[in-house]
Order: structure tokens, then C-alpha cells, then sequence
């Protein structure tokens, strides 16, 4: 970066160099080296912020004005038949080479995405089913599980990590912070393990609006200019970007989806861990840590037992089961039901299973 500072001051001196010995104004050399130096700074304040524009839209925008300066000469050309003296004739002429221009600048920068080399390339190409974009957000990167659901092959598609993104999840990593720093290195190292994957095509995208200053934001507008999704596991960006009309993949309620199915009035057993909240209250979880508040079972914490399911809680958070243990005298007059048991498939991943019938029951 010291060569862009080096840069700077050598334009600025030659600039206010230039007015000391041109003297465009007729006041003084004083006044015309601070009109040039004046210059000199709307120029470098303009390169500024023009560094943070992406290259495709600047290209966009000079194309643009480049034709709507083409356009205007030749619509002035065309007009050789009028009077050239009439005030009329040189407002049009004026007006013409202000307007084309300008609506060239404007036009060619805002969709100056379509010079992206994969936007270029798509425009040669046969007409074919559409690309699907898949916008990863810092959230569900750090969590790590969408490597896994790619690893699956669930996923179509191409994944778009934004430029803005992987800027985020490096201040994340660079952190002072020992416990960010490592959410931000977990989620640099769960990027790489999706490039690396076979099948999987991840693109990283250039595509940024400086207009928007919050991340959350640039995301639901980059996912509108590409027709995309956003795949997340924060809440709230799920539900701004619903409201703005954008589809979200939300990992939670897919994880959620794909819990076990547990109906009330289903024995099951479990492993009591701790106390509850409310007397004689004991907790469980399973395998895949869903929460099962059990009455009656405080003081079998630390044991496996078994208990009847009495309902369900379905939330945005996640599922909650509530159950009863099933005390020794109370276990006879529910000998006839099978209880159910946790046990693992091939994928190692739980689900419940009524147990055999004893020899009783047949």
C-alpha cells in the first residue's frame, strides 16, 4: 500500500506543479497552486472511492458512456440540415452530448455484471437449464455443517462465496479473541474442504455494493442480481430475506426435518443427565441433541431408563419431548407396548425403533 501513498503525492505535486507554472487563474501564483491543489484532491477522493467499486461495473460504466457518446455524435451528425446559428439547434446539440453519455455511465455501471467472464461466456452458450446459485453466508460457513450436506450430494448447483464474506470470516480469524479466532480459522478450513470436494463447484464472487454497508444486506442483494439462494442458519437474515422476496436454505430447519419422528404415547429409553428446572424434573438428550424433559426421574440422573413420551414441542429453535419415567410398579400395566430404542444405521446416524416383543407378548 506505500506505493499507492508514493503515487498520490507524486500526482499531487505534479498537479499543483503544473497550475504554479501554467497559472490557469490570473490572482496570484497562491491562489492557482490551491485551485490545483484543490483539484488535485476532488481527483484522488474520487479514486477512492472508485477502488471500492468492482472492476466489472467501472468497465460497465465507461462502455456505456463510451456508446452513449458514439450515439449523440452521430444522432448531431444527422442533424447537418438545421441551422447551425439558431440557439435552439446548439441547446439540442449540447443537451445531446450531456444526456447519451450520462445514461450510458449510469446504465453500463449498474449492470456491469454482465462482464463477468461466467455472464459472458453464458451468452455463447446453448440454450441449456438455468444455473442455480447457492450464496453461502458467514454463519453457515463457521457452522460447518453445509460441508457435510455437499459431501452428500443434496446440494445442486454452484456455491458463491462473496468477496465480502471471506473479508469477514479474516477478520473473524485475525481476532484477539482466542474463541472467534477459531470460529473464523474453522470457517476458512470448512472452505477449503468444499473446493477440495469432487462435484462440487464453488465460485467466488467479485460482486460488491458499497452503497450497502451491512453484510446481511449485500448478501440479499447479491442473491437477487444472481437469481440465487441464500443458504444460512441465522435467523434473522432468514427472515429479512424472505421479506425482501429472496429464497433461503435454512441448515436448521433442514436439520430439524431430519430428526426422528417420536409420537406421545411412544416408549423410549434414555440416558437422565441432569436436574430440571421444575421439581423432581430430570434431562436427557439424544444423539442428535434434541431435549427430553422427563417427570418423575430426578433421582435416576446418571442412569439409562425408560420412559413414555407425553407430547412434542415443534419451535423455530428446535424439538423438545417431554415424557414420564415409568416407575418398576407402574412398568406392568404397560408390558404390552414395545419399547422403543435408539440405535444407529449404516450412515451412523440415530433414529427409533420399537424394541422385540418379549416372549410374554407372543
Amino acid at each position: 500500500m506505500a506505493w499507492f501513498a508514493l503515487a498520490r503525492v507524486l500526482f499531487v505535486a505534479a498537479v499543483a506543479y503544473a497550475g504554479t507554472m501554467l497559472q490557469p487563474l490570473s490572482i496570484g501564483v497562491v491562489a492557482n497552486v490551491a485551485f490545483a491543489l484543490a483539484l488535485a484532491g476532488l481527483v484522488v477522493l474520487f479514486e477512492s472511492r472508485l477502488r471500492e467499486i468492482a472492476i466489472t461495473r467501472v468497465l460497465g460504466a465507461l462502455i456505456g458512456c463510451a456508446i452513449g457518446l458514439g450515439i449523440a455524435h452521430l444522432i448531431i451528425t444527422g442533424l447537418f440540415w438545421a441551422e447551425s446559428g439558431d440557439r435552439r439547434v446548439e441547446f439540442l446539440h449540447s443537451f445531446t452530448l450531456i444526456v447519451l453519455p450520462y445514461l450510458g455511465l449510469v446504465l453500463g455501471g449498474k449492470h456491469g455484471e454482465w462482464l463477468e467472464p461466467a455472464r459472458l461466456t453464458s451468452l455463447f452458450r446453448a440454450t441449456g437449464p438455468q444455473r442455480r446459485y447457492k450464496v453461502l453466508d458467514t454463519s453457515v460457513i463457521i457452522d460447518g455443517r453445509i460441508a457435510d450436506v455437499c459431501e452428500t450430494g443434496f446440494v445442486d448447483g454452484a456455491l458463491v462465496i462473496p468477496q465480502f464474506v471471506l473479508k469477514e470470516l479474516q477478520l473473524v480469524a485475525d481476532s484477539s479473541d482466542s474463541l472467534k479466532r477459531n470460529r473464523g480459522r474453522r470457517g476458512l478450513d470448512i472452505l477449503q474442504k468444499i473446493q477440495k470436494m469432487a462435484g462440487v463447484e464453488v465460485m467466488i464472487s467479485d460482486l460488491d455494493f458499497p452503497e450497502v454497508r451491512e453484510v446481511d444486506l449485500k448478501l440479499i442483494e447479491l442473491a437477487r442480481a444472481l437469481q440465487g439462494k441464500i443458504v444460512t442458519n441465522d435467523f434473522n437474515l432468514n427472515k429479512v430475506a424472505q421479506l425482501r422476496g429472496v429464497d433461503v436454505l435454512n441448515v436448521n430447519e433442514l436439520a430439524n426435518s431430519l430428526k426422528p419422528v417420536v409420537l406421545p404415547g411412544e416408549l423410549m429409553k434414555v440416558f437422565i443427565l441432569k436436574e430440571g428446572k421444575e421439581y423432581n424434573q430430570g434431562v436427557a438428550y439424544l444423539d442428535d441433541g434434541t431435549m427430553v424433559v422427563v417427570d418423575n426421574a430426578r433421582r435416576m440422573i446418571s442412569k439409562t431408563i425408560d420412559i413414555v413420551v407425553t407430547s412434542v414441542l415443534q419451535t423455530t429453535a428446535g424439538k423438545m419431548i417431554f415424557g414420564r419415567y415409568i416407575e418398576a410398579g407402574a412398568a406392568a400395566p404397560v408390558a404390552a407396548a414395545p419399547v422403543a430404542e435408539r440405535e444407529k444405521d449404516d450412515n451412523g446416524r440415530a433414529r427409533v425403533r420399537p424394541a422385540t416383543p418379549t416372549p410374554q407378548q407372543t
